[in-house]
């Protein structure tokens, strides 16, 4: 799978480090929370589309304004 898009809350502490993903090889789509940096800990859900996805990647980031798109 590929990344569509990356979020990050802006706090470069391994505590506080969170990254929102959206992931899909062109048919399945997926949105990953990891908490804790690449060593960190995260949640998978898939879902059934893009529009889906997005919808849950907004509501993980829900509650912050400091979320970052993170370019390849």
């Amino acid at each position: 799978m590929r990344i569509e898009r990356h979020w990050w809350n802006g706090d470069s502490t391994v505590r506080g480090r969170r990254d929102v993903y959206i992931r899909t090889d062109g048919e399945l789509w997926e949105v990953e929370a990891r908490a804790g940096g690449g060593a960190g800990r995260s949640k998978i859900h898939q879902c059934p589309g893009q529009q889906s996805a997005e919808i849950l990647a907004g509501a993980w980031m829900a509650g912050s304004g400091r979320w970052q798109v993170v370019t390849p």
